[in-house]
């Protein structure tokens, strides 16, 4: 499946992709609580917190599931919302379009990239109108082939969520973008657990997606805290989306597995930090690692030594600082005799050495 292609784009004014910084991304969802005026306050907290995007959630519970109160449309498998039917769940988290434009520029005009996961064609068609400039595959959406094919067809960038994916359904999710002559694609490790357990994250399959399916990948995650986010640009993670709140305390259906905004700061700052420590492959030493050389081993005199005596053990070793001999040439050393009177505490220089 690996293939040469586009890896780096522009999403908004943002360069994504190998070698770029880390594009990262706060996921609103539906920590908004249906109120206008804590989205607005939530956008600008991830701007000052410093995340270069807001993604919302362009649906509504009709477009993407139906009101049936039967067994099939009951949650029930281990999750923080068990007992509810997805219409209910839905209905409660959504993000009311008429909001959409709003968001969206009040985003813009605090210099956030705002774009949106659409779940179905007519949400793409919205988003579309919106100027979006990019779009994201949740994972739950990653089989819908017809609708990932649609996404793609905009030319926009396509983000893929994976936590529900077998290798067979990402394929056929990449396959889908570029069969719409769509390059620019993103694919985000992710557990659909929410919250993920550590032991879940499985972090290693980052670096194997990317040599898998030739495309940059990133992380979405939804562990609690920001150890895992942080250890994923470690692995070559170009994107992190982590789910944003104001405060826990507010409730709402993922608040549990999001970050205030004091802990997302915290995590933008560890990922600054190292991406600046990656660095490139090198050896070569920096002028201050030069200069603690001076630090390091080398022959001295240990005892004041006559002229014509022989260096030994006891009045030759290799100590701290590096003034004297490279100490590999102790061996070659011992047994010699010294050319003139050394005293205790001088390096050693081949000029005192017969």
């Amino acid at each position: 499946m690996n293939r040469n292609n586009k890896t780096v784009f522009e999403i908004g004014k943002s360069n994504v992709g190998q070698g770029q910084p880390v594009f990262i991304v706060a996921e609103l969802s539906a920590n908004h609580l249906q109120n206008l005026d804590l989205a607005l306050k939530t956008i600008e907290a991830i701007r000052e917190a410093g995340a270069d995007a807001v993604k919302l959630q362009t649906y509504t519970p009709d477009t993407i599931t139906i009101d049936a109160k039967n067994e099939y449309f009951m949650i029930k498998e281990g999750t923080l919302w068990d007992g509810k039917y997805l219409y209910d769940l839905y209905r409660e988290a959504y993000t009311p379009w008429e909001w959409h434009p709003k968001l969206f520029e009040f985003a813009r005009e605090l210099g956030l990239v705002c774009f949106s996961t659409p779940f179905d064609k007519s949400a793409v068609d919205f988003l579309e109108e919106l100027g979006v400039p990019a779009y994201k595959v949740a994972s739950f959406e990653i089989t819908d082939i017809p609708l990932i094919e649609y996404i793609a067809s905009k030319k926009k960038p396509v983000i893929i969520s994976t936590g529900i994916a077998t290798l067979t359904d990402i394929e056929e999710a990449i396959q889908a973008c570029r069969r719409a002559g769509n390059e620019q694609i993103v694919l985000l490790k992710c557990v659909s657990e929410y919250p993920t357990p550590f032991e879940d994250a499985n972090l290693r399959t980052i670096p194997n997606m990317r040599e898998t399916f030739g495309v940059p990948v990133g992380l979405s995650d939804h562990t609690l805290g920001i150890s895992v986010p942080v250890a994923s640009v470690a692995l070559g993670a170009v994107m992190v989306e982590k789910h944003f709140i104001l405060d826990r305390s507010l409730g709402g259906p993922d608040s549990a597995f999001s970050l205030e905004p004091h802990e997302f700061k915290a995590m933008v700052q560890a990922i600054r930090e190292v991406e600046k420590a990656l660095g490139k492959v090198s050896y070569e030493l920096t002028q201050k690692q030069k200069d603690m050389r001076k630090f390091s081993r080398s022959l001295f005199a240990v005892k004041d030594i006559k002229a014509g005596e022989v260096f030994t053990e006891e009045n030759v070793r290799s100590i701290r600082p590096g003034y004297g001999l490279h100490p590999k040439y102790l061996k070659e050393i011992l047994g010699r005799k010294a050319r003139k009177d050394i005293k205790k505490g001088t390096p050693l220089s081949w000029e005192l050495i017969e």
